[in-house]
């Protein structure tokens, strides 16, 4: 079996990631204000924070967009072809398995409100499901 990844389609899949995010945290966004006021994360905090942040969530965003492409790859070789519903499947299953299952972990032993939890789960599936549709639909 051989992978075939398309690096144009990991390059879509970080530009979708990185707009996912923005919608959802930024202070204008979806839950931005929740989030903040569930974290405690100021404005001022995060004009303290600078840049580190944002570099560590492009960071993640390429890893993720690598490996869910790498995934994809391997569903596409096993089912011998593929549909956006593979695609789907596999951002479905990468965040089930890694990603929904360690954050519930970690904020459970931290104590963290399940609200946080649930906003920061959701992001994570709509960025799994969004990333690995655009990288199922390009060629």
């Amino acid at each position: 079996m051989e992978l075939s990844i398309s690096w144009l389609a990991v390059v879509a899949a970080i530009m979708v990631g990185m707009v996912i995010a923005w919608v959802w945290y930024s202070d204008w966004g979806l839950l931005g204000p929740r989030w903040r006021q569930l974290t405690g994360v100021t404005k001022a905090d995060s004009v303290r924070a600078g840049k580190r942040p944002f570099v560590i969530l492009v960071g993640s965003i390429i890893v993720t967009a690598v490996a869910l492409a790498l995934a994809c790859a391997v569903a596409v070789g096993f089912f011998g072809g593929g549909s956006p519903w593979i695609e789907l499947a596999v951002g479905a299953v990468a965040w089930l398995g890694f990603s929904a299952s360690t954050l519930a972990q970690h904020n459970g032993f931290e104590q963290k409100p399940v609200r946080l939890t649930m906003i920061n789960n959701a992001y994570q599936l709509v960025l799994f499901l969004g990333m690995s549709l655009v990288i199922g639909l390009m060629p």
